[in-house]
């Protein structure tokens, strides 16, 4: 079906449906794996007392800023991956691989510079308690150095997707979190290592991830793979041949505007900046709920990780938008890019609403999987059930993101998701939180992602989206 779609044939609108399925469903089980390796850390951590899940939950945020720039340098490659790959140009989507192999590698080693840098003094410029500044600096140098692996596993996995191949990458996701829980139980409780022990633990299942996805891709893809070995790329690249032919697309490009580094900076560029503002308010948030003390610290941690179950579909279904949206573009077939915004919005937000409904009901047995502690497990259920009402306009904005992504166009959404968040979320929360505690953060982030959700409605379902997606295709 992606070959007819890439060759202009019919794709029925069953086969849409089934389509946009089976690229989700590997997806979401991917999700599933990895919201169960969150729950299981955090219970193994919840395990050791409330201050080791506190001081993890104190440097979440920042560890998110910087993880989120990865996917942010990956998607300015993977979307010209998916472009090339819808309009059938293989080589092309090779040359865009292999120059952004190397360009998010180097960027990877910047920010684990800076993160290695800022790990000391971070714990203490968010407010935390001096009984878990120690275990909050341990946890976030740990995994400030394991960044450049994060950064290829991350790469691989978006290109892989981009091209149309989710299974692989679910696979690999889901062995990531076996390799995961196993590696936590050894350095947590058998190496007695605590906060730093998860974290060493995600480390080295990322790196298993990354070398295996890496391997799969240069030898087995049918799109990207290259002979006759996987280093070959690197070598080519890194050696006397020209770095800018490198750099350039099939065509030839005369200005660095048109280079593969050029639209992947037009790309990564808003989201680079989102991320910066966005998960900055996150940190804010945190200021705001540090001096409420360790349950609150926790329970709010713990109810995010909780949360996540909810967003399997949705972000299962991102994935699917953005490939298809994006190959369908590079196929030159906008209509079709349009019906698969529909599927994918509505098929995500509906799933969302189901799981939010169990939600609500048992949140107070979810939380308590993850701690034994009454308070945290009672304050966290209470935030879940007010988070809860929310979940199906998170649906929209998560998996309407997402076809924005597949159009190149990253700019309007980045817009929508800072201004929500910074006038939204942070200013509900300097209002709620003097009066309701973490509640009134979390009713604060109801609200936010109510709002964003019927923002992402109107901007994707009328097509407003797609406006620019001719001229940005025909770059691609």
């Amino acid at each position: 079906m992606l070959d007819r779609l890439r060759s202009g044939g019919k794709v029925s609108g069953r086969e849409q449906l089934s389509l946009t399925f089976r690229l989700a469903v590997p997806a979401i089980l991917a999700q599933a794996a990895m919201c169960l390796m969150s729950y299981i850390d955090a219970a193994m951590v919840g395990q050791l007392g409330s201050a080791p899940a506190a001081a993890i939950g104190l440097v979440s945020s920042t560890a998110w800023i910087f993880g989120s720039f990865c996917y942010g340098n990956a998607s300015g490659f993977s979307v010209q991956i998916a472009h090339r790959c819808g309009a059938k140009d293989y080589d092309g989507a090779k040359r865009i691989l292999r120059a952004g192999l190397a360009a998010t590698f180097v960027l990877s080693l910047v920010l684990c510079l800076t993160g290695t840098v800022v790990s000391k003094p971070l714990p203490a410029w968010l407010g935390g308690n001096p009984d878990i500044v120690g275990d909050a600096t341990g946890y976030f140098l740990i995994f400030s150095l394991s960044l450049p692996l994060f950064q290829v596993a991350v790469f691989f996995e978006a290109v892989l997707i981009a091209s149309g191949n989710i299974k692989v990458p679910s696979i690999a996701s889901i062995a990531m979190c076996v390799l995961d829980v196993g590696f936590n139980a050894l350095f947590i409780f058998g190496m007695n290592m605590g906060a730093r022990g998860a974290a060493l633990g995600t480390a080295l299942a990322t790196g298993c991830s990354a070398l295996f996805l890496m391997a799969y891709t240069f030898r087995r893809s049918t799109e990207l793979r290259h002979k006759p070995s996987f280093l070959q790329p690197m070598r080519r690249f890194l050696g006397q041949r020209s770095l800018k032919v490198e750099w350039k697309l099939a065509e030839g490009a005369e200005s660095p505007a048109n280079t593969i580094l050029g639209k992947a900076l037009k790309i990564s560029a808003p989201l680079w900046l989102q991320n910066l503002i966005v998960r900055g308010a996150y940190i804010a948030a945190t200021v705001l709920i540090a001096p409420l003390g360790t349950v609150a610290i926790a329970a709010n941690a713990f109810a995010i990780i909780a949360e996540g179950f909810c967003y399997l579909p949705g972000y299962g279904m991102q994935d699917a938008a953005t490939t298809l949206v994006g190959q369908s573009l590079g196929a030159r077939r906008k209509d079709m890019a349009q019906r698969f915004a529909f599927i994918t919005i509505g098929s995500g937000a509906a799933m969302m609403a189901i799981l939010a409904v169990l939600m609500w009901i048992f949140a107070p047995q979810i939380m308590h999987w993850m701690s034994t502690d009454p308070d945290v497990v009672a304050l966290g259920a209470r935030c879940l059930r007010i988070e809860a009402w929310a979940e199906l306009f998170f649906g929209i904005s998560i998996v309407g993101y997402g076809c924005c992504i597949g159009t190149g166009n990253t700019m309007v959404p980045s817009l929508i998701n800072i201004l929500s968040m910074w006038v939204v979320r942070i200013g509900l929360s300097l209002l709620l939180i003097p009066r309701y505690g973490l509640e009134g953060y979390w009713m604060a982030m109801a609200t936010d992602l109510i709002l964003k959700g019927v923002i992402f409605a109107l901007y994707c379902f009328s097509g407003m989206f797609l406006r620019s997606s001719r001229r940005k295709s025909q770059a691609f």
